[in-house]
């Protein structure tokens, strides 16, 4: 099974930067999209042999989450349930036979951190969540988690501590929720790979330069009972400023 998440930070846009060829050379069992910022009248892609499942915000052109998936679910959910969270269309949760699909688009702080300490009652109710859903099923979780975990995973940790992103308060969130139970698979699989990134900015030709920051992950819980083959970061894919991220399951 192959499952790849992209963060395409406007889907109308990425449809015209090659997201359609990139989507038929790869044939994905399950894509989840973050940061789509539209509605379904507003995008033309609706591939033949996909069940589609979209997450609007109330917010026009902001936000907003989609997973196009080759399997139908038992379930679909869209929300954490909680009404501080779910107004801007985050998280998109698939229930199927052996597993639960959480898709995520974590909420940014914001460049002067004025959504962080919304984003800390985020992270607990998010944990929270995906452990209840671990407790029955195995879970796989992917998205934009808007943090670069560790200093292999920024460029310039130095110069960016403290920046949105790569806060204290935010990486020890994250590292909160992975000794709750769940595994970074990228990292678990490549754990000395330097200078793998999914995210750069538009700035000083960062991209050409690898400037990057890794907030783009897929996670399962410790104890899961998935085969999983390979986690991948297609850094050679443009057509946003995150490039996608694999997780394929024997």
């Amino acid at each position: 099974m192959k499952l790849v998440s992209w963060n395409v930070a406007g889907f109308r846009a990425c449809l015209n930067k090659g997201f359609k060829d990139f989507f038929n050379e790869i044939n994905p069992d399950i894509m989840c999209l973050q940061e789509v910022k539209a509605t379904k009248e507003e995008y033309d892609f609706h591939p033949e042999g996909y069940f589609e499942y979209l997450s609007c915000a109330e917010k026009k052109g902001y936000s907003g989450t989609l997973i196009y998936s080759k399997i139908k679910p038992l379930n679909v959910t869209y929300g954490l349930g909680i009404d501080m969270h779910d107004h801007e269309g985050r998280l998109i949760t698939l229930e199927f036979d052996n597993f639960y699909l959480i898709n995520s688009y974590v909420p940014n702080v914001k460049r002067d951190l004025s959504r962080l300490d919304e984003r800390m009652i985020w992270e607990d109710d998010f944990r929270k969540y995906i452990n209840d859903l671990a407790k029955k099923k195995d879970v796989i979780m992917c998205g934009d988690l808007n943090v670069a975990h560790t200093e292999m995973d920024i460029k310039n940790a130095k110069g960016n501590r403290g920046h949105a992103g790569f806060t204290d308060e935010e990486r020890a969130k994250f590292s909160e929720l992975l000794e709750s139970g769940f595994i970074d698979t990228y990292r678990s699989t490549h754990p000395d790979k330097a200078d793998a990134y999914t995210w750069w900015s538009y700035m000083g030709n960062a991209r050409a330069k690898n400037v990057g920051w890794r907030l783009d992950y897929f996670l399962v819980n410790k104890n899961h009972k998935l085969d999983i083959d390979e986690a991948i970061i297609y850094n050679e894919v443009y057509g946003s400023d995150h490039c996608p991220i694999g997780l394929n399951i024997k």
